[in-house]
């Protein structure tokens, strides 16, 4: 098979396909996979340079649940293209229902990097569109536009087994969305664009929640008043990647964060109400003396900032109303012992400090890397604010004990 300028194109077969790892499932033969798409099962459509370790490109095909998932790679194995694809209910046609584009500016930008431009495309089956371009990424401003798309755009035949057609090396998105993109903001554009602010930043002042004297109303409309925050310890990191995370889950850890190695200090947030009672509202990582100029939402890879709605963040999940700071190249063996006071029933084992959040420090004998975990008031989504200094340097990393306070805007 050729791509592109001559270039030579192997076709695989796989039971599956794992993005986020770049690995496929069991080897199939094209027999097999025949028989899979012929009984709707699920697949996997590999083409691959003849010695590359990632596929120039990946289709996961499940007649089945009706849908298709594509993945272009580059030549450093990073996503170029995202593209999901609905069946038609009468079989025959598919709705080209999302395509995720990803430019790199140079070789050395990683794979999906926040600050990647790329360009996001939903279309619906009632022949409205949506594109989303982010010229600077996640961390930037979007432009984004509502048009009418007309059908021929909106829909793909459904092809036969192994007649699926290999995209073209530049093809990123179809000519007709990178027309509309280009015309963004000029007397040219058919259609109206709104530039949309980044929803990984966050207008709350986090630092203020550790502000003596600071004034705000708590998640239940109370008012309350800050008092000196509470210095708690310190977490060893010698790898230079903060986690965070519920450790009573078996996954993780959620986010890593790059910070500098070392001891960092270890802060409680607190405030008082009216009739005296003080009460714990956020936890804190402090690991440099600079400012905080802005504060963003913590995010994984996979997490797309464009899909969240008003007043939603990512974060870390917890079944057990706790959260953990650790070193993340430790994380599984600092899991391991943070479990074992429990599976001793040792309560006192658990103490850190009375009366305090944190509750557990545990330490990796080898590394000396440590996990301190903590209490937060509810289970459910923690989100994690990662506050950056003028220079963008990671200078705080913040976790809400309670729901978000009304707490002063930058």
């Amino acid at each position: 098979m050729e791509r592109g300028s001559g270039t030579v194109v192997e076709v695989e077969y796989a039971e599956q396909w794992d993005p986020a790892s770049r690995t496929a499932g069991r080897a199939l033969s094209v027999e097999e996979a025949r028989a899979r798409d012929a009984e709707g099962l699920p697949y996997a459509v590999l083409l691959r340079v003849p010695g590359s370790a990632v596929p120039t490109e990946v289709r996961l095909v499940s007649w089945g649940a009706g849908s298709v998932e594509v993945w272009a790679y580059d030549e450093q194995g990073r996503r170029t293209l995202e593209a999901e694809l609905s069946l038609l209910v009468d079989e025959e046609w598919l709705l080209n229902r999302r395509t995720i584009s990803w430019r790199y500016p140079d070789p050395v930008t990683a794979d999906s990097a926040q600050d990647c431009p790329r360009t996001v495309v939903d279309l619906f089956s009632d022949g409205t569109g949506r594109i989303s371009h982010q010229p600077e990424g996640m961390r930037g401003s979007s432009l984004e536009a509502v048009l009418t798309v007309p059908e021929e755009r909106l829909w793909s035949a459904r092809p036969e087994f192994g007649t699926w057609r290999p995209l073209r090396g530049d093809e990123h998105l179809p000519d007709w969305v990178r027309a509309q993109v280009d015309a963004a903001g000029t007397p040219g554009a058919s259609v109206p664009w709104r530039r949309q602010p980044s929803r990984m930043f966050s207008s709350v002042d986090f630092d203020a929640l550790f502000r003596p004297g600071t004034r705000m109303s708590g998640p239940y409309d109370d008012e309350m008043t800050v008092v000196e925050p509470r210095r708690t310890g310190t977490l060893h990191v010698p790898s230079g990647r903060l986690a965070v995370d519920c450790p009573l889950d078996d996954d993780g850890p959620h986010f890593s964060i790059a910070v500098p190695p070392g001891v960092h200090v270890l802060d409680e947030a607190r405030a008082v109400s009216p009739d005296g009672r003080e009460s714990p509202t956020a936890v804190r990582v402090r690991v440099g003396e600079a400012p905080v100029v802005s504060w963003e939402m913590a995010l994984r890879p996979c997490d797309d900032t464009r899909l969240l709605g008003e007043g939603e963040a990512y974060g870390f999940g917890t079944d057990g109303a706790t959260g953990a700071f650790a070193d993340a190249a430790a994380w599984g063996p600092l899991q391991r012992l943070s479990r074992q006071p429990r599976a001793d029933n040792d309560p006192e084992a658990w103490r850190y400090d009375d009366g305090s959040v944190y509750f557990l420090h545990t330490r990796e004998p080898g590394s000396g890397a440590e996990l301190v975990a903590f209490a937060v008031s509810s289970d459910g989504v923690h989100p994690t604010w990662v506050g950056r200094s003028a220079d963008g340097g990671v200078v705080a990393v913040v976790v809400l004990v309670e729901e978000m306070p009304d707490i002063p805007a930058l």
